[in-house]
């Protein structure tokens, strides 16, 4: 195997391909252990609402946490930083910006009122933990793990109170369709293959993402922040278009910053408790862009009567995602 992979990323060709088709691998093994993990927790008699919340919604932050996991474990810990604000940064940015271009993104109560203020604090988190000296005596700049623990203390405040309010106001969950056709057998065996599918296509996406940053001459961080961060959000991208299409992009917002919250809580930090984060060159600006795109979606949601995200919002946050790659990518070009 490793013979294999050496081979495959000594050629500039199979390094490309070992990076597509990972990302294949990571997003259908998603996909594959959240049906299996459905399926599976129907057959104990849970609620879909329990499944939509956990399962699903896990589920969905899987792609990032794996190549998290993968990155942590190889010590390439600026793809696992860019990673996630780079997941955000397109979140916001691209996805809330294409899909608003397409049909008007109205926004729920929950969404303007506790959602964005926390994906606002994410962001903030992570540029103090870069800036600002640690009062428990470490000295590493970045996000060490007393931070990651911060995050995940801020997580399951997350996680609290959205089962509360989920409870409270069953009507405004999403209805999450999670039966399936298959039997416990077929359902264990997607598990397996999801899981197969994640740890592999996780794999093969660090090792190519490192090694054509290398054959590039730039850094890890711009390789995760663009193809690696990309990557892992074509499917919500894809989901969100086809929806606004049909003009039902409502759950939309709530989707994206959620995933958002996650990201940032939960996938970093787990990642920052297992190995600590150094910061980057670069790291104050990626932060602060992913802080700023909560901020914006905030600012257009509040200052009309419709609570929405209008098409104008939408063009303004693709300009500026524009605007910001095209610098983060200057002294590469």
């Amino acid at each position: 195997m490793e013979a294999i992979l050496a081979y495959c990323l000594g050629n500039y060709y199979l390094l490309t391909a070992m990076l597509i088709v990972g990302l294949v691998l990571l997003v259908k093994g998603a996909d594959w252990l959240v049906d299996g993990a459905s399926a599976i927790a129907k057959r104990f008699g849970i609620s879909d609402l329990v499944i939509g919340l956990t399962v699903v919604a896990f589920g969905t932050s899987m792609p990032e946490f794996v190549v998290n996991m993968v990155s942590v474990a190889v010590g390439s810990t600026d793809l696992a930083i860019t990673n996630i604000l780079g997941s955000n940064i397109i979140n916001t940015f691209v996805i809330l910006g294409v899909t608003a271009l397409i049909w008007p993104i109205t926004s729920q109560e929950r969404s303007r009122n506790f959602d964005i203020p926390l994906s606002i604090i994410a962001g903030v988190l992570v540029f103090a933990f870069v800036v600002v000296q640690s009062p428990f005596g470490e000295q590493q700049e970045g996000i060490t793990r007393m931070g990651g623990i911060i995050l995940l203390l801020m997580f399951c405040y997350f996680l609290y109170n959205t089962f509360r309010h989920a409870k409270d106001h069953p009507d405004e969950v999403e209805q999450v369709e999670t039966s399936k056709p298959a039997g416990v057998g077929v359902a264990v065996a997607l598990v397996l293959a999801g899981l197969a599918g994640l740890v592999i296509g996780g794999e093969m996406i660090v090792r190519s993402a490192v090694q054509i940053a290398t054959n590039l001459g730039v850094s890890e961080a711009v390789i995760g922040l663009t193809v690696v961060a990309l990557g892992t959000s074509l499917p919500e991208l894809a989901t969100s278009a086809v929806a606004a299409f049909k003009k039902n992009c409502d759950i939309a917002l709530g989707n994206v910053i959620g995933s958002n919250i996650f990201n940032v809580f939960f996938v970093l930090g787990t990642s920052a408790v297992i190995r600590p984060l150094p910061a980057y060159d670069g790291i104050n600006l990626d932060a602060w862009a992913a802080a700023i795109g909560s901020i914006l979606v905030w600012l257009f949601v509040k200052t009309n009567h419709e609570r929405q995200i209008k098409r104008w919002g939408g063009a303004v946050l693709l300009l500026i995602y524009a605007g910001y790659l095209t610098y983060r990518l200057l002294p590469y070009m």
